[in-house]
């Protein structure tokens, strides 16, 4: 089984922020998501070919993602090595992607937080780049909202992020960085 983790904050509040484009990614296609309070996120399981994928969506706000990841991951016997986390990334050009494994959080409260929970840096990441601005905080700008033009953009490469997760999927990290990075 896969685990495909999309970061963000609950909330109509936090709805097209910045911080929230792991929601936006798995919203674009996946649909009926179910609350689990025992795992504290919504969590969707369905089929990619013959590979089973849970797809989830923590309700645990941002900074304690972790706790919600490792609950999953210790309940279905999820290897490190099947997880995929979707975060937005302040230091690749807006729109940008990449594509990694073994890195630090680079400041990321989410990251950090599964980081800690999972005891391990070995999931694989998908980095989608929102900018940065010296012109606001660092966490007004996280929890901005995107322009429209900006939101256009995104959902005009959704199609993209899909690929990407399925072909993690289905090939694992390694080769699906070696086609996308």
């Amino acid at each position: 089984m896969k685990m495909i983790v999309g970061l963000g904050n609950p909330g109509k509040e936090y709805e097209n922020t910045r911080h929230n484009v792991g929601f936006m990614v798995l919203d674009s296609f996946v649909m009926d998501f179910k609350i689990e309070k025992k795992f504290q996120a919504m969590i969707k399981k369905e089929k990619i070919q013959t590979e089973d994928v849970l797809y989830v969506k923590p309700l645990t706000y941002m900074n304690l993602s972790g706790i919600a990841v490792s609950k999953i991951a210790n309940y279905y016997h999820i290897a490190v090595e099947d997880i995929l986390v979707i975060q937005d990334d302040l230091d690749l050009p807006f729109g940008k992607y990449r594509l990694k494994v073994h890195s630090s959080s680079g400041g990321h409260n989410g990251i950090k937080s599964i980081i800690s929970s999972l005891n391990t840096d070995q999931f694989a990441r998908l980095k989608i780049g929102i900018s940065s601005s010296s012109d606001v905080s660092v966490v007004n700008y996280v929890l901005g909202k995107f322009s429209k033009k900006d939101l256009e953009f995104f959902q005009d490469h959704f199609s993209t992020y899909r690929e990407i997760i399925e072909n993690f999927v289905l090939e694992g990290i390694s080769k699906t960085m070696n086609k996308f990075n």
